[in-house]
């Protein structure tokens, strides 16, 4: 019988009924900024949820490209699911460790972009997980080959020139994932030679605003309060960035949860944006 996923997002325990069905596949997708000190790679042999693949967001990124994490080509990305074991039959469930939602919604929205729908996230991520005694596995699967094939969706991703004709512009709402003081320039930015502050006419909502104390999602009124009290219309298209196109995804998360379908995610965000000459830069408040 076909797993019916719920999606975006699983509690952990409908995913602790349904471990072990042909058609789930876990990932792992655990990634922490380099002042976190933690090492995802490390972490993931030390335990993780049984069965789950181990997603290597550094080394499943576009490797020509300067700016880190960046999308790789649609080949690329079969080639690199295939080799996890992961086919387009597949029914996904990501999660992270950072109690946050940090990674696993970028997973989920890279696999959205390549034309896979059936993902969603843990609710809590593995910190819920295991505070519940949930089964915990540190033996490393190997799989067989997978299966899958990609198709791009150009209305999930923005570049540089795209979020450039924006400013000024009432097409679309700008709204940066990350921590008020690196918005407002008060906060160096952890990369070298990136300007402090944000884009012209950005609004800002941490994505650390969006998660209860035990890691789930915040319910639906309290998530729209915090999109609306961030300045959003949740009637108009949303453009998410953040510093590295990854906690971005975090907000593209909640918008899903909140039944918003118009939001796309920057991938070069804060890195590319500020990291330029020739972009406009803004402090303080917008």
């Amino acid at each position: 019988m076909s797993v019916v996923l719920p999606i975006p997002l699983v509690s952990t325990s409908w995913l602790d009924d349904h471990l072990g069905d042909d058609e789930l596949v876990v990932i792992d997708g655990s990634w922490y900024l380099a002042a976190m000190g933690r090492d995802p790679k490390a972490e993931f042999p030390a335990g993780h949820i049984p069965g789950a693949v181990f997603w290597d967001l550094d080394a499943l990124s576009d490797q020509q490209s300067t700016l880190p994490h960046m999308l790789p080509d649609a080949g690329t990305f079969e080639r690199q699911v295939r080799a996890l074991g992961i086919g387009s039959h597949h029914a996904i469930v990501a999660y992270d460790g950072s109690g946050t939602n940090l990674s696993a919604a970028r997973v989920w929205w890279m696999f959205r972009v390549f034309g896979h729908e059936r993902i969603a996230v843990l609710d809590g991520g593995f910190q819920k997980w295991r505070a519940e005694g949930r089964r915990v596995e540190r033996t490393v699967e190997n799989r067989q080959l997978g299966v899958f094939n990609a198709s791009w969706r150009p209305d999930l991703v923005r570049s540089l020139q795209d979020v450039a004709r924006l400013i000024g512009s009432a097409e679309a709402q700008l709204l940066d994932a990350r921590s008020v003081g690196r918005f407002e320039g008060r906060e160096p930015e952890p990369r070298p030679g990136v300007r402090s502050g944000h884009i012209p006419g950005a609004k800002n909502l941490p994505f650390t605003e969006l998660s209860a104390a035990d890691g789930t999602l915040l319910p639906p009124d309290q998530l729209e309060r915090r999109f609306r009290d961030a300045g959003i219309d949740l009637a108009r298209p949303v453009v998410l960035s953040c510093g590295s196109g990854v906690s971005a995804c975090a907000l593209a998360l909640g918008l899903a949860v909140l039944g918003h379908r118009n939001y796309a995610v920057y991938d070069g965000s804060w890195t590319e944006w500020g990291g330029s000459r020739d972009t406009p830069v803004e402090t303080g408040r917008s």
